[in-house]
């Protein structure tokens, strides 16, 4: 059994994946560029940054800049504006934390992750939260996994991962951690083949671990 729960963030929690696309699209539109999706995903699932296809068509440097700015903005204001919940979620968790402990392991940067739960519930149920800036290597690098483990004091056949991408099952499978893929539309078509398990929802997530 498991006793420890380490949750991906955005489409796992919150179902910002989306909005984070499409500021990054708007702001390179700003500038002439169109951002290609399917390639973006690509990109992703690799740990390449939203920039990888500007910079391969010759967008400098100081463009990038201005737009990575535009992008944070756009992105903070969907943050503010659009409906970012994933049904289910508060009460499957509400669910686990009587059988596990649980932490939150993202890629996300602090100001976006403190702006997204200032009005939510989610963190409640969780012992901390390592954002982009408590560790060195993001993401499919096993460190964001590794530091988890560490802070819980736990090792790796104690934990449960709980992510939505190839890149986050990738750094679960580098940190020796199982993983549970939750479906999300967004990247449903990359490879999740190594996932552990493969659920539709955190409501099984629950029936899952809870014996």
């Amino acid at each position: 059994m498991k006793h420890y729960i380490l949750f991906d963030h955005d489409g796992v929690l919150v179902d910002t994946e989306p909005w984070y696309f499409e500021a990054g699209a708007r702001a390179l539109a700003d500038v002439g560029f169109t951002l290609d999706r399917d390639q973006y995903l690509r990109d992703m699932a690799h740990g390449n940054p939203t920039w990888t296809q500007a910079r391969a068509a010759g967008v400098d440097e100081d463009t990038i800049d201005r737009v990575r700015d535009a992008r944070n903005a756009y992105y903070q204001h969907f943050l503010r504006t659009e409906d970012i919940e994933i049904d289910g979620v508060v009460d499957a968790l509400a669910r686990l934390s009587q059988h596990v402990r649980m932490a939150v392991v993202t890629t996300s940067k602090r100001a976006d992750f403190e702006l997204i739960h200032a009005t939510r519930d989610i963190l409640r149920f969780m012992d901390f939260a390592l954002v982009r800036e408590d560790y060195t290597h993001a993401k499919p690098h096993p460190e964001p996994y590794l530091t988890g483990l560490r802070r819980f004091g736990a090792d790796a056949g104690e934990v449960l991962v709980v992510e939505d991408s190839a890149r986050g099952l990738g750094s679960a499978v580098a940190a020796g951690i199982d993983c549970a893929v939750v479906h999300h539309p967004f990247t449903q078509a990359q490879d999740l083949s190594r996932a552990t398990h493969r659920i539709a929802d955190l409501a099984e997530l629950a029936d899952l671990v809870v014996e």
